[in-house]
């Protein structure tokens, strides 16, 4: 999962960027590496895990993992190349879904670069600059196609595209009957198409209230069918420098059930119809990301493509089984290790032994 972090000057998101990247590094048993000076990689948190290693001694642990990119310089313009925009506009291209960190309180002391506090003008000055970087993109492809009958139902959906952005529409908020014209649409790997989760950044005292800023974006997301987390990113700077047990006590003092981190990939899952399932042995206990609904075949060749290729079946045990008797072998002769084919769909927190042969 990569995930890319927008926002205007201001707002919170290079410090909610910092402050997940040493957070993550600090806590996770998994080397934190700079990709270079925008990019992080922070290990998905998974206490399953951690139960699973012990339970097979295993030799190493190897988690999920989620790229962040700290996209900078967005500000009204972007799109015409203001504040460098067309750089960073090119890198969101390359993300599976937008966390567009939005302000969310008031600080005198805090220059908002319009001088005011308004979350929804925030969002609507970013989408715009997407929007218009979009219709580029969507008319050099019509101008190329004009008057070519055999690629007509391509020009179609791009003057549907066209008529939309030149509304102010995003390409995520449009519905295609046609599954092909949704496959074509996802293929010119439009910015408004990317999901969208909102990170609302709001005051200390404010992390466990709603105020009026949070509430609007809130009713802002859901009738766009996007999410909303609120996060206070001060806090989360301070949570940056405890260890595992002091985070967890700042956090219960707090009221807080998870760190920033964690809430922000939970929601990135959800965002995109993800899970994770797991293969454990006393070499390597690991977590492998997929997309809900795949099936056994599919998720195997997340692993390695002679998998998916000689696939020819997966032992599989439930997580929550494993953890409760304690032992693969217990699962085995309870009867709820299952032997499953080539329809089956992976659950989350299923641990798959993959059979196949090349």
């Amino acid at each position: 999962m990569k995930l890319g972090i927008v926002g205007l000057p201001n707002v919170g998101k290079s410090t909610l960027f910092n402050a997940i990247m040493e957070g993550g590094a600090e806590s996770a048993n998994y080397p934190f590496c700079t990709i270079d000076p925008n990019v992080g990689v922070v290990p998905v948190p998974d206490a399953r895990l951690g139960v699973l290693e012990e339970m097979y001694q295993a030799k190493s642990l190897v988690p999920a993992v989620v790229e962040m990119v700290d996209i900078a310089g967005l500000v009204k313009g972007a799109s015409k190349g203001e504040g460098m925009g067309n750089q960073f506009l090119s890198h969101i291209r390359e993300v599976d879904a937008v966390v567009h960190v939005v302000r969310g309180f008031e600080d005198e002391n805090i220059t908002h670069v319009y001088n005011s506090v308004d979350p929804l003008r925030d969002i609507e000055i970013i989408n715009l600059e997407l929007i218009i970087s979009d219709l580029e993109v969507v008319e050099r492809r019509l101008a190329k196609l004009k008057n070519n009958k055999v690629y007509q139902r391509e020009g179609e959906v791009l003057q549907a595209l066209q008529e939309a952005f030149q509304g102010g529409t995003c390409a995520r908020l449009l519905t295609w009957d046609n599954p092909d014209d949704l496959k074509f649409m996802e293929s010119l790997n439009l910015l408004t198409a990317k999901p969208v989760l909102y990170a609302v950044n709001v005051l200390e005292d404010e992390v466990n209230t709603k105020n009026e800023h949070v509430l609007r974006v809130e009713e802002f997301a859901e009738a766009e069918g996007s999410k909303v987390f609120q996060i206070c990113a001060k806090i989360e700077e301070e949570i940056a420098t405890l260890d595992a047990e002091e985070k967890e006590m700042f956090l219960q003092e707090l009221g807080l059930e998870q760190g920033g981190l964690d809430r922000l990939i939970s929601a990135g899952y959800e965002l995109l119809g993800l899970i994770s399932f797991l293969t454990a042995g006393p070499k390597e206990v690991r977590a492998w990301t997929i997309r809900n609904g795949l099936k056994a075949p599919q998720a195997a060749g997340k692993i390695h493509s002679d998998m998916e290729r000689g696939f020819i079946r997966a032992e599989v045990v439930a997580y929550d089984d494993l953890e409760r008797l304690g032992s693969y072998n217990k699962t085995k002769e309870s009867g709820l290790v299952r032997i499953e084919g080539k329809e089956y769909v992976v659950k989350d927190g299923d641990v798959m032994l993959i059979r196949f042969n090349v």
